[in-house]
């Protein structure tokens, strides 16, 4: 099976100090896709520069030629999807067609309550996830679009002449619940997870390994149900949040190990952070750009 490499660049760089010239290294360095996050902020960058996913992205499309361009992820948070759409049609015509977009139910981090609403539920995000993702399928594949939903409503929005990417640009649904497993069965060209949360601090690489084993299971069965093949999906692991996360970029070879595991396991495409010194996703430099053109032709 083979596997493709990608990275996450976050938007913590000015374009003219720095942004620019990492979204060109990327290309250089031969990665499938570089993505960024959709987040107003995030964490331990909530005070520092951050910048918006979607100006970058068509900014980085400009920048490029042939490195795919996507969202890990957009999330309802603090999206609509007739607005989202338009932008998303946008982005994908001025790349020529090089976008994915990861869509995920969202978080309670700092986007939840940025526009004043309160931090809704898990169930709440899922209820709201589950209207989202069939209206935007809608709005990005349809000319015109009328629909009232019980959280987001359409009324005669016109996205002329739609995406380049037929019959739409991808989805790369994160999902590791029931129904958003289902929504990235029926919807889904990709699917995305970073593991299992419960194990981030204190689990280990084999239990890990298990949950991720355990999520695929997941999958499939949801696609059986929707009378779809398993195999016919993409499956992404986004890294940085696995017990192994400090040790995965020690070394060329630490990487392979890493990846081999989880080629095992069904994933088709690893997403790696692009390192930022003195941060949660600081890794040696050299180390990230050898594992970028030399990880792959060592796994065969």
């Amino acid at each position: 099976m083979s596997l493709r490499l990608s990275t996450v660049i976050l938007p913590v760089d000015r374009w003219h100090e720095g942004g620019a010239a990492t979204w060109r290294r990327a290309e250089e360095l031969g990665f499938r896709t570089a993505y960024t996050y959709d987040h107003l902020s995030w964490r331990s960058f909530r005070d520092g520069p951050w910048f918006g996913a979607l100006p970058t992205l068509t900014a980085a499309a400009t920048a490029t030629e042939r490195l795919r361009l996507g969202t890990l992820v957009t999330s309802p948070n603090f999206r609509h999807p007739v607005t989202l759409a338009k932008e998303l049609i946008s982005l994908d015509d001025i790349s020529g067609g090089r976008v994915t977009l990861g869509i995920g139910a969202g978080g309670s981090g700092f986007d939840a309550t940025a526009l004043g609403q309160e931090a809704w539920t898990p169930k709440e995000r899922a209820d709201r996830f589950a209207e989202f993702v069939p209206l935007l399928d809608r709005l990005l594949t349809e000319d015109a679009v009328s629909e009232r939903g019980t959280f987001y409503s359409a009324e005669e929005v016109r996205n002329i002449p739609g995406c380049v990417q037929r019959p739409r640009l991808p989805f790369a649904v994160a999902a590791t619940g029931p129904r958003g497993l289902r929504l990235a069965a029926r919807y889904g060209q990709a699917w995305v997870t970073t593991g299992d949360p419960k194990l981030y601090e204190e689990g280990t690489p084999g239990q890990s390994v298990a949950a991720l084993r355990g999520q695929i299971e997941k999958l499939g069965k949801a696609c059986a149900e929707a009378g779809r093949d398993v195999a016919g999906l993409e499956k992404v692991l986004l890294t940085g949040f696995t017990p192994d996360k400090n040790t995965m970029l020690d070394s060329v070879d630490a990487f392979v190990d890493f990846a081999g595991t989880h080629r095992e396991l069904g994933f088709t495409e690893i997403a790696v952070h692009w390192p930022i010194p003195d941060s949660d996703f600081a890794a040696d430099q050299r180390v990230f750009e050898a594992v970028a053109t030399e990880a792959l032709a060592q796994l065969g």
